[in-house]
């Protein structure tokens, strides 16, 4: 069995003091696509153990930057500009968060705990991706910006239908810190279609 504290990602993340190797996903994704670009407010789904919510502070503005952060889990991130709700996505009530506004960019590095079993996998993740576009459906602005997680699978090409109808542009990128026996892919949805 490998010891994935020899992982040169782990070993990077815990020397820059990040909660999770992780981290070095959502900073590929952003700098091939520069998703923080006019960000002020973010969503984070499935936050914990909270390395996106990391860098995600460190990304936005100082005085109007705001993060959103939900885990069944905790997290230790403390920061004046982040909300951490400690529930589930299926039961938190964002709206007394978002206010009366809608959020610039929803992210979700949500995925079940593995059983192994390939389809059951697959199903949950679609599950979990699936929760994540309803959330951007009720609290994403117009033009918004979606990054969420699936894995790859027999509802790949069902997802993917549903963000380009719903996004202006959609990209897919497995970035490099992915381990390699991972099936996982993040989609990328730019110019939300919000509904009237």
């Amino acid at each position: 069995m490998r010891n994935w504290n020899d992982d040169p990602y782990t070993k990077k993340a815990r020397k820059e003091n990040f909660e999770a190797r992780s981290v070095y996903k959502l900073e590929e994704i952003d700098k091939r696509e520069k998703i923080f670009s006019g960000v002020k407010t973010v969503l984070d789904l499935g936050a914990a153990p909270g390395s996106w919510t990391q860098y995600c502070l460190k990304k936005l503005s100082k005085t109007e930057g705001k993060v959103i952060a939900v885990d069944i889990s905790p997290i230790q991130v403390q920061d004046p500009r982040l909300v951490f709700l400690h529930q589930s996505i299926e039961d938190v009530d964002l709206s007394p968060h978002v206010g009366g506004g809608k959020v610039d960019m929803v992210l979700s590095d949500m995925a079940p705990k593995t059983s192994g079993v390939h389809d059951r996998d697959v199903a949950l993740s679609f599950e979990l991706a699936s929760l994540a576009f309803q959330t951007c459906e009720k609290h994403l602005k117009p033009g918004g910006t979606f990054v969420v997680k699936l894995f790859m699978g027999d509802s790949f090409e069902e997802f993917n239908k549903l963000l380009k109808t719903n996004f202006s542009q959609v990209r897919l990128l497995r970035p490099d810190s992915t381990r390699k026996h991972s099936r996982e892919i993040f989609f990328i949805g730019k110019g939300f279609k919000a509904k009237s």
